[in-house]
């Protein structure tokens, strides 16, 4: 009798940790990053009361064994992987497959598979529970995942140096019949240029310390009336330290390809062939000439440079070309920038954290860090949707 009372205690010990491990499922339907418990039982040991009986002469007698009741085998976490929700948040992230998020709680580093980060006043990207998301902070553009994890931080209000210009980029199309100036007018000391001959288009360039200066260039349709020319004379220009427009370097004739429409040839060169990029430069020597801004100023004179003008690839969607009736001559782009100031970031599929510019420029800041386990079921259970690595 006492035997059977303690068989079903046992029992009922088993079943009231089982209804606690529900309970908890329960009650944690909505916490993001849970992981539900399941519970496995296991019989204790019987108690035999006739062994077995070998196939002799008759027939063989199977054991008679008395259970003494269960026990609690164990606990496991089942991490399979959850419904994503969109939050709307930048900071909020999730994994799709294994792994865990690493963060630091003082000395100790835990695990999470809850992704609610927010930044804390430092600019540093932690859970809720105040715990510092770990990864690896980008040295320039580049980001060593090889390295040692540390905190991730945000440089919120941090200043991204300037990019000095080396390379501009003019594209669109120059009208063939557009009305034409002859080269003997543009030879004169006072140029004599044909009303509606001349397009003019201009755009910023920047300095090494991050100044910006306009730079134009003047197309003049240059030939001999009546005919129609495929010759285009540039000369770029540029406002002085004096605030005056003056000319930065010589003046370059562009000719076409009647034919294709397409650039052929730069100052009287080599004809281009499909996928060579148009190009003349504007050298550091006629940058000083020309005393454009702080290009000329003694801090500034040792980061001088030249910048390559092109106008594309020959041929490719995008390049100058000149077709009759359409004026869509265009400064492109710039490789130079001003500095600029931390505005937002967001986090790719992998983990790279990319911060976007005041300057428009964007750059990685860092990488969230992902720890995985070959026994995932293992990790020991802490508060705050949080495990801690075991001896197993």
């Amino acid at each position: 009798m006492l035997r059977s009372m303690y068989s079903g205690v046992s029992g009922l010990r088993g079943f009231q940790t089982a209804i606690d491990v529900v309970g908890n499922n329960i009650a944690n339907v909505n916490t993001i990053g849970f992981k539900t418990g399941q519970i496995v039982f296991q019989d204790l040991l019987s108690q035999t009361l006739q062994g077995a009986g070998l196939p002799a002469t008759g027939g063989g007698t199977n054991p008679t064994q008395v259970g003494l009741g269960m026990r609690l085998a164990g606990t496991t976490t089942i991490f399979s992987q959850g419904g994503l929700q969109n939050t709307g948040r930048s900071t909020d992230v999730s994994i799709q497959g294994d792994g865990f998020f690493a963060v630091r709680r003082g000395n100790e580093v835990l695990y999470t598979r809850a992704g609610a980060f927010t930044l804390d006043g430092l600019g540093k990207l932690v859970v809720p529970q105040g715990a510092l998301v770990q990864g690896w902070l980008a040295t320039g553009n580049t980001i060593n995942t090889n390295g040692p994890i540390t905190d991730l931080t945000m440089p919120v209000g941090q200043l991204v140096s300037p990019d000095q210009t080396t390379n501009a980029t003019l594209g669109g199309n120059l009208p063939q019949d557009a009305p034409l100036t002859t080269a003997a007018n543009l030879a004169l000391a006072t140029p004599v240029i044909t009303a509606g001959s001349q397009l003019v288009t201009s755009i910023s360039v920047y300095d090494a310390q991050g100044g910006a200066h306009t730079m134009s260039f003047e197309f003049t349709h240059v030939g001999t009336p009546p005919a129609q020319s495929n010759q285009w004379s540039v000369q770029a220009k540029a406002t002085d330290l004096a605030g005056a427009v003056v000319k930065v370097g010589a003046a370059h004739v562009i000719d076409f390809n009647p034919a294709t429409g397409a650039i052929d040839k730069i100052d009287g060169g080599a004809s281009l062939t499909a996928g060579q990029t148009a190009t003349f430069p504007i050298t550091k020597a006629e940058m000083v000439t020309a005393n454009i801004g702080t290009f000329t100023t003694a801090a500034a004179s040792g980061a001088l440079n030249a910048i390559d003008i092109n106008f594309g690839n020959v041929a490719a969607p995008g390049a100058l070309t000149q077709f009759a009736g359409v004026n869509g001559l265009t400064a492109v782009d710039q490789n130079g920038s001003g500095p600029g100031a931390l505005q937002s970031f967001a986090v790719s599929t992998s983990g790279v954290v990319t911060g976007v510019f005041s300057n428009g420029k964007s750059k990685p800041i860092g990488q969230i860090a992902l720890a995985n386990f070959r026994n995932p079921s293992g990790l020991e259970k802490v508060e705050g949707s949080m495990y801690r690595a075991t001896s197993n």
